[in-house]
């Protein structure tokens, strides 16, 4: 799998916000070709045009959407080399379960990744492999009591890289997830003062950006990158569970049918 650098071509979904904003300035130092996708606004577009990136419009929502947006790529840049699926919202806490708001982010955060998943997938074959890095969030790792709906739509994010990876390594494509915890972007400010009133260390974008592009260049398959300030990006290390014991007390194996390829 190569890196960013010149000819190399990456997608950034939710581009135009904090995250995307800072990665497409580390990606356009290495001569990268950056296009960035968000909702259909001048803002983003002048956001993009000043970033020295290409723009088009996106709903992740809409499963279509998504794949015409990388034949749009494909057709006007020749090939995809990274994708980087950063488009999110958080939830609103008031009440106490609020179903409509939770369907809405499960349905931004959650099934936009597998969307544009499933829509960068063959552009990135066809490249001779690639990176697709999933922005998903501590809250996927350990829950958000004020917001269930973004805690399950990360966490869901989480277990789909994990379950993807070893299905797209042997075909030269890593499938990684950065983890961030708080984050100087606009994501935090309704809650923002309680921040800075309890002097509550916040990650720049930039940091978060910094892992996204580490994750492109030398992420582990499947790997869950917490990103924390003060502590850096580090591989999250998850937790074994009991395996199953046969009649004699050995451990049981599951049957090679229900293992991806790579695994049997």
């Amino acid at each position: 799998m190569g890196g960013p650098g010149p000819g190399s071509v990456a997608l950034i979904t939710g581009g135009t916000g904090g995250f995307g904003r800072a990665l497409t300035e580390r990606l356009r130092a290495s001569d990268v070709t950056v296009v960035l996708a968000d909702l259909d606004t001048p803002t983003a577009r002048t956001t993009a045009a000043d970033l020295g990136a290409h723009f088009v419009p996106l709903d992740v929502t809409d499963r279509a959407a998504n794949r015409a947006v990388v034949e749009a790529v494909e057709g006007e840049h020749g090939r995809l080399d990274a994708a980087f699926l950063n488009a999110g919202i958080a939830g609103r806490p008031e009440g106490l379960l609020d179903v409509d708001d939770f369907l809405r982010v499960v349905d931004i955060d959650l099934l936009g990744v597998v969307y544009g998943t499933e829509a960068v997938l063959p552009a990135l074959r066809r490249a001779g492999g690639g990176a697709v890095v999933v922005t998903a969030s501590l809250a996927g790792l350990s829950p958000m009591p004020g917001d269930p709906g973004y805690s399950v739509a990360k966490a869901g994010a989480v277990a789909f890289v994990r379950s993807m990876a070893p299905r797209l390594a042997g075909e030269g494509i890593t499938i990684t997830a950065i983890c961030p915890g708080f984050a100087d972007t606009a994501i935090i400010d309704p809650i923002r003062e309680h921040f800075d009133a309890a002097g509550f260390p916040v990650l720049t974008a930039d940091e978060v950006a910094a892992a996204m592009e580490a994750a492109w260049t030398a992420g582990e398959p499947g790997a869950a990158y917490v990103v924390q300030p003060g502590v850096g990006a580090l591989p999250y290390r998850f937790q074994g569970v009991p395996s199953a014991k046969t009649a004699a007390g050995e451990t049981a194996r599951l049957p090679s049918a229900l293992l991806p390829p790579s695994a049997r």
